[in-house]
């Protein structure tokens, strides 16, 4: 299935964002790993650089990270949470040279509440397209990072930590171990 780009981009978002917060550290520990964020996944409009706004986008990463292990219905639950709360109010927008895409939050609302919007807009394709089986878990035994499969053929496994370089090693050691004498 083919998604509109700003939903490709704000799945691929939403799951850096989540991904932020594991197990060797915050991904987010300073106002500069956040303005890192934000130029990374290309957001535009209103960001304050606090330690308030840091902590509002921190605060978000467990609400995101239960739709990656939720059913459906859960699902729903989360992502209308999130737009109501944020009162969203989707238009068709067009700026930075990019074609019409959907925005339902104004740019001068909170970094934090944009992207919850972003991500639960996103979310709520997969659920009506029947394809949330595109947000997976790592299949790396020794990682959690969530990660959105985008291909066509539903194949990715593994998050950009670079898990599947290690499988392939491990895989490529265990072969050359069985045909040691």
């Amino acid at each position: 299935m083919l998604f509109a780009h700003d939903t490709d981009c704000s799945l691929i978002a939403a799951a850096a964002l989540v991904n932020t917060d594991g197990p060797d550290g915050d991904g987010l520990p300073d106002i500069a790993a956040l303005d890192a964020f934000y130029l990374a996944h290309a957001y535009t409009g209103r960001h304050e650089h606090t330690e308030a706004e840091l902590r509002s986008v921190r605060d978000l990463r467990p609400r995101l990270r239960r739709i990656w292990y939720a059913d459906t219905d859960e699902v729903v639950t989360v992502v209308n949470g999130l737009l109501r709360e944020n009162h969203a109010l989707p238009q068709l927008i067009t700026h930075d040279d990019e074609p019409y895409h959907f925005h339902a939050v104004p740019r001068d609302a909170p970094l934090a509440a944009r992207i919850a919007v972003e991500a639960a807009m996103a979310v709520a394709d997969l659920v009506r397209y029947g394809e949330l089986s595109r947000l997976r878990i790592c299949d790396h035994p020794d990682c959690a990072n969530v990660l959105v499969d985008l291909s066509k053929n539903r194949s990715r496994r593994f998050c950009d930590a670079g898990c599947g370089n290690r499988a392939a090693v491990t895989a490529y050691r265990a072969r050359k171990a069985a045909t040691r004498p």
